[in-house]
């Protein structure tokens, strides 16, 4: 219990509960019955809480059917079809996340996963749309791709980091309106461009170089998020099984210690910036491969961005990363329902996302509100021990 409650895991979870009750209070604000109720408050303060109670629980329930289950479905795949579309949104977010977890697990701040993102994506699109190979091979070749698009563009922030001493956070975010740009650019060109369109988008790949469904054609899981679920176990086994992974944590714990150890610091870096871009890769291949089809200049939307707070919350360590990514994926695909069903602003799922941040960037703050003890405040009883003959 003292573990559980000075832990980082309960300050997670209560972060999130601080997050949906201030926007629940925010959805009430915005409501108009709670706005006329409010005009005889004192009169009778009962109508105006029983809206403002009203207008959040509607509000999030709708949230829950359009995420996890949908209890108004006719049928069973009606029913789960909302859980599948969470997992679906998860994936690229999942595994764009662990990237930036590896990063702030040896010290360095990845900003960049959204241009690493958007390279890995190009060259998977490109491997998917230009060649066209057999089952099985052409799907595996569009993979690696994307891994090596997002390796790369990872790869040379570690490197001038290493290299030059300069700073990750300048050099990704750089990269990253390098990498916008440059897609920008191919879509224009016949090589990227869909034939007879012109519209920026590629021509869409190949049967088999996409994800099958998970579940049949009726839903839109692929087998990228069984990828994921495979390179969250893979983070796991690199940061706490493995050499490599020792030798990173050891740089981001004190790179001058590791040093001294004779680790060898710069080489942790670029390794490190590799192994998140290749992450971020995956997740750009889980997009043109599986959700999109195509190449567009929107193909990594906000994921990049997206994963830095999923990797906050989940505090840096693959499986709770994994979990902060399916929560922001119920979000981001509960919101849509929730503004449908509700009228309820779909920013509002914004506010409560930034909030989760900003309450997992102050854990005092939640540890004050909910009057929890700080790391290291409460200590064990010593245990009596039977003497004889007397004191011992």
């Amino acid at each position: 219990m003292q573990r559980i409650v000075t832990g980082n895991a309960l300050v997670s979870v209560l972060a999130v509960v601080l997050a949906l009750i201030a926007g629940g209070i925010l959805i009430a604000l915005t409501n108009e019955e709670v706005a006329r109720t409010s005009s005889y408050f004192f009169a009778r303060p009962q109508d105006m809480l029983g809206a403002a109670w009203t207008a959040a629980s509607e509000a999030y329930i709708a949230l829950f059917q359009g995420s996890v289950f949908n209890s108004d479905g006719s049928t069973f795949a009606r029913m789960i079809y909302p859980l599948t579309q969470t997992l679906t949104v998860a994936t690229p977010l999942i595994c764009a996340a662990l990237g930036v977890a590896l990063a702030f697990r040896a010290g360095l701040f990845n900003i960049g996963a959204q241009g690493q993102i958007i390279i890995g994506a190009t060259l998977a699109a490109w491997v998917g749309f230009s060649w066209h190979l057999p089952v099985g091979l052409h799907l595996l070749l569009v993979i690696l791709a994307g891994i090596v698009g997002g390796a790369l563009w990872g790869g040379l922030v570690g490197l001038l980091k290493a290299k030059t001493g300069a700073h990750e956070v300048i050099v990704s975010i750089m990269l990253n309106y390098v990498a916008i740009n440059l897609v920008l650019y191919l879509l224009t060109i016949p090589a990227f461009q869909r034939p007879g369109s012109t519209n920026p988008i590629s021509p869409q790949l190949d049967e088999t170089a996409m994800y099958p469904p998970l579940f049949g054609d009726t839903f839109r899981l692929h087998w990228g998020f069984i990828v994921a679920i495979l390179a969250t176990f893979f983070a796991w086994w690199l940061l706490n099984r493995s050499t490599i992974g020792f030798e990173l944590r050891a740089v981001g714990s004190n790179p001058h210690a590791a040093r001294t150890a004779g680790i060898s610091v710069t080489k942790g870096y670029v390794i490190v910036m590799v192994l998140a871009g290749a992450l971020a890769g995956l997740a750009g291949t889980a997009q043109v491969a599986g959700t999109e089809q195509v190449l567009t200049a929107g193909v990594a939307a906000s994921f990049g961005f997206d994963a830095i707070t999923v990797a906050l919350l989940g505090r840096s360590t693959p499986w709770g990363t994994f979990a902060a990514g399916v929560l922001f994926g119920a979000f981001r695909a509960g919101g849509v329902t929730m503004q449908t069903n509700t009228g309820t602003a779909i920013d509002i799922v914004l506010v409560v996302q930034s909030l989760i941040v900003l309450f997992i960037a102050a854990p005092p703050l939640v540890r004050t509100i909910f009057r929890l003890p700080e790391p290291g405040q409460l200590t064990a009883k010593p245990r009596k021990t039977a003497t004889t003959g007397g004191a011992a």
